[in-house]
């Protein structure tokens, strides 16, 4: 018996059961727009399908040339792409799972010329304005989700999903914002909501019953004249009567600013919305946003707030997620820390997705993790992500591996990062790393500095220093005056400071001490108190677009975030998240310098000035200085190794110092264990 009755409860749709209540969700990987990543893409599903998933959904597929995401996108709107999609539907079914394939139509999010909408009104997140969709151009596009459904019928699919959410082109017309129609489509909520219903009525009459028809319902938009939660609740019963089978979550368009999958929102954060369609369709409703633990889905599903959940990255995280709940192994899971660097950023900059912890997502079919057939002796000096991932690896194809590392704990940079107000899953991938050392035998020393000399005489086959980075020091006067700590100090080390601090470097670690010296205590925001921040109303039925005027916490101290560049602030932070941080800190009134000098550091505070003449000096009376001004390679092992005839590998900090990259770490560390 599972430990999560209602998570592995099969669910009877009347022609067809899912063998439980776990749905990967959507996500375009960028395999989908190319005809020879086919192969690719069913290697991918039918991993998360054997992994024990019960309804796969895939990335997004145009139903008409207007509609593609990118020129030249994924689309499906001929038979011999359909039949090119029966190579994903077997490898699904051949696995045990079923599939959907979501119909998206981007509408005025399309990066194109010619893209329709129902208004002519550019998205601030594109350069390109759409056209005013004419009344028969509506009528032609609803013909044409039909047939797209119909083709995914013939490619094998068990149903569609179409995509009514996150600001695309059904949720276009659906919201006053973007539909200023005064036609049959717009006017007033009925007319608005006409489109969506249609479409419904027609993709069921070109599919018959017997085919799942998912809707994905934005239930809460999070922009300014977006749709009242009574027009949402309204559109999700007639969707219901117009042939939906399932009603998926949906939260905020992608030009909201208002975070919703990031790592400091709060796990299930949006589920009182889904809470309330559930309460108001007799049809199934998938919770989503921010649920990646088992835990947490058995209570959504056991408090009756929905009846599925879905899992969009956990799954690239962690493709055996579900077999792994199953068989109460929770904690061999690879927690998603929706940190968003190998996905989404991924994503919008048109790269395949993949994942931060599970580098092997998105790649399946050329990052293999064989068994070995010699089992060597493997030193690995440092247990930071790159050393961490280079070590379960390695072990796990067979080789002996002994992890040696000078703390007194593993984690390295994570250890860091899990301690920043918001970025506490990091937690979560020091437990399963802790974990999956143990299973796979690594021989872990902590509290060692392993010599040269002792790896020398040790007899290894091969050495992999992963032995990361410390805290560059900037040459500034004063910069040894007591006043001053590094970041590491201030995070790891717990160093008091006082109510007015000064940061130097406005990297993404300046950005993560800025936010944690802000937050006294860093208590982890209960979902009520992290919508108040945020400005999320989830009690007036009649707000448009669910926002409410933020109300941060007071500050806990004044901090100045300086930086020597005079490019904009954050401007090199995460494509998908740099944002958030930086209305985090706005919102906490952090003062930002930049094109600054650091003169020198006393008893008075820090001392500045301004451009290359050095002009406007300036005092900054500050209680402490705390250092975040890049870091530097540790490689004190390599020479003597190197000089006694070895050959090390060098992984992660200890390879290349430039701003930390947990992502490139983890990569380094994989790849060159499914080489060894």
């Amino acid at each position: 018996m599972s430990s999560y009755p209602r998570l592995f409860e099969p669910l009877d749709l009347g022609f067809t059961t899912l063998r439980n209540r776990v749905v990967m969700g959507s996500m375009h990987t960028g395999l989908e727009d190319r005809a020879w990543d086919t192969n690719k893409l069913a290697a991918y599903f039918a991993e998360r399908a054997r992994g024990g998933v019960g309804l796969v959904i895939t990335g997004g597929y145009a139903p008409n040339r207007t509609g593609w995401l990118l020129p030249f996108g994924a689309k499906l709107t001929t038979k011999a792409e359909a039949y090119r999609h029966r190579a994903i539907t077997r490898a699904v079914h051949e696995a045990g799972g079923k599939i959907a394939i979501q119909i998206l139509h981007a509408g005025r999010y399309s990066y194109m010329p010619g893209s329709v909408s129902a208004s002519a009104i550019k998205a601030p997140i594109n350069p390109f304005r759409p056209r005013s969709l004419s009344a028969k151009g509506v009528e032609r596009t609803i013909d044409d989700y039909a047939r797209c459904a119909a083709l995914a019928k013939l490619a094998g699919y068990d149903g569609c999903e179409i995509m009514g959410g996150e600001g695309y082109f059904i949720n276009q017309f659906l919201a006053p914002r973007t539909n200023k129609r005064t036609d049959d489509w717009g006017g007033t909520p009925a007319k608005r909501r006409r489109l969506a219903v249609e479409i419904v009525r027609r993709v069921r009459a070109a599919v018959g019953p017997e085919f799942i028809i998912v809707f994905r319902l934005s239930m809460a938009e999070l922009v300014e004249n977006g749709q009242t939660f009574e027009e949402i609740r309204t559109l999700a019963r007639e969707l219901e009567a117009a042939g939906v089978h399932i009603l998926n979550t949906d939260i905020g368009w992608h030009e909201a600013r208002v975070p919703t999958i990031v790592t400091s929102v709060p796990r299930a954060a949006f589920v009182e919305f889904t809470a309330e369609i559930t309460r108001a369709v007799g049809i199934p409703v998938c919770a989503s946003n921010r649920i990646n633990m088992p835990e947490i889905a058995e209570e959504i599903l056991t408090r009756g707030d929905a009846q599925l959940i879905s899992l969009a990255r956990p799954l690239l995280a962690d493709p055996e997620w579900v077999n792994k709940a199953a068989m109460d192994r929770v904690d061999e899971i690879n927690t998603c820390i929706a940190c968003n660097q190998a996905c989404l950023d991924h994503a919008f900059a048109r790269k395949t997705v993949s994942c931060l912890l599970n580098p092997r997502a998105g790649h399946e079919t050329e990052l293999i993790l064989s068994p070995t057939r010699r089992a060597k002796r493997i030193a690995v000096v440092g247990a930071g992500p790159a050393g961490l991932s280079a070590a379960v690896n390695l072990a796990e194809r067979g080789h002996r591996v002994d992890l040696f590392e000078a703390d007194d704990k593993i984690g390295g940079q994570f250890d860091i990062a899990r301690r920043i107000p918001g970025k506490e899953e990091f937690d979560e991938s020091l437990r399963y790393y802790t974990r999956m050392l143990e299973i796979t035998g690594v021989t872990v020393r902590l509290g060692t500095r392993v010599g040269a000399d002792e790896l020398i005489a040790g007899g290894y086959d091969e050495v992999v220093l992963a032995t990361g980075v410390k805290p560059r020091v900037p040459d500034i006067p004063g910069i040894d005056h007591p006043m001053v700590l590094s970041y590491a100090e201030l995070v790891r080390e717990g160093r008091p400071v006082g109510k007015r601090v000064a940061v130097i470097g406005a990297g993404g670690i300046g950005y993560d001490i800025s936010e944690f010296l802000t937050v006294e205590g860093h208590p982890t925001l209960k979902p009520d108190e992290w919508k108040q921040e945020w400005g999320i109303d989830a009690d007036d039925e009649q707000v448009r677009g669910q926002l409410a005027v933020p109300r941060p916490a007071p500050a806990a101290r004044e901090v100045v975030l300086l930086q020597r560049k005079s490019t904009p602030f954050g401007k090199d932070l995460g494509k998908t998240t740099g944002w958030v941080h930086r209305a985090a800190v706005q919102a906490k009134g952090v003062e930002q310098l930049g094109g600054v000098n650091y003169e020198r550091i006393d008893d008075h505070g820090l001392h500045i000035s301004f451009g290359a003449a050095h002009e406007r000096p300036q005092l900054i009376p500050v209680d402490n200085v705390i250092v975040c001004a890049g870091q530097e390679s540790v490689r004190d092992l390599e020479q003597p190794l190197r000089a006694a005839g070895m050959d090390p590998h060098l992984i992660g900090g200890a390879d290349l110092a430039a701003e930390l990259d947990a992502k490139r770490a983890i990569d380094q560390g994989t790849r060159l264990a499914a080489r060894l």
